[in-house]
């Protein structure tokens, strides 16, 4: 136990309490012996990074809760399951092999933070194919993973103004029409914009 607290940078009196919680595994005993492995100090560095990300006990204690049940840890984080896109199932070795090594207990908080990453039972879930893809082409290309969760938590929150805005003005001046036929035109319409963005900052004229 004192190993494991010193390698994991908290008190033993952290790591009881949080064995106390349920927040990590038993330890694996040989007579009177308690042995902890790689897996436990993974979870405890985990707990550290969301806990850092402003995540309560109770609410890591939730998710912990949806590792070993297999319920789908979407649930316990609040995360609503998107209406186009393709989710992918993944295995941990898997999601590491996407992203070169770079799946660090904080780039995983912070990724279950945004609502990329979801787990059910063994298996972790990311919500978007596409945004699964491109994020792991940008590490390839050399930018950290770190960088493209900063990065992608500016676009979620840009993304919802514009859908607000689209929303609004559907609303305002199409009432009664269904938002869903209008769907299209909108992402049609940032699309565009985007394109037209890039040129002139590619270009240097931005």
């Amino acid at each position: 136990m004192s190993e494991l607290a010193e390698k994991a940078g908290i008190t033993e009196r952290t790591l009881r309490f949080y064995r106390e919680r349920g927040l990590i595994p038993p330890p694996r005993r040989e007579g009177r012996i308690a042995w902890y492995d790689d897996h436990h100090l993974a979870r405890l560095r985990t707990i550290s990074a969301l806990l850092e990300r402003g995540h309560t006990l109770s609410g890591i204690a939730d998710l912990t809760s949806a590792f070993e049940s297999g319920r789908d840890a979407g649930e316990a984080l609040g995360l609503v399951e998107p209406t186009e896109e393709t989710p992918v199932r993944l295995t941990p070795e898997a999601l590491a092999d996407h992203f070169a090594g770079e799946v660090t207990p904080g780039n995983l908080a912070a990724a279950l933070d945004l609502g990329y990453l979801t787990v059910s039972g063994e298996e972790i879930i990311h919500i978007s194919r596409r945004l699964l893809d491109v994020s792991s082409a940008l590490v390839r290309e050399g930018v950290p993973l770190a960088a493209v969760l900063s990065a992608a938590r500016e676009v979620r929150d840009h993304a919802d103004a514009l859908a607000a805005l689209f929303t609004t003005l559907l609303h305002t001046h199409t009432p009664g029409t269904d938002a869903e036929r209008m769907r299209p035109l909108a992402k049609a319409v940032v699309d565009a914009e985007l394109s037209l963005a890039l040129d002139r900052h590619l270009s240097g004229e931005a």
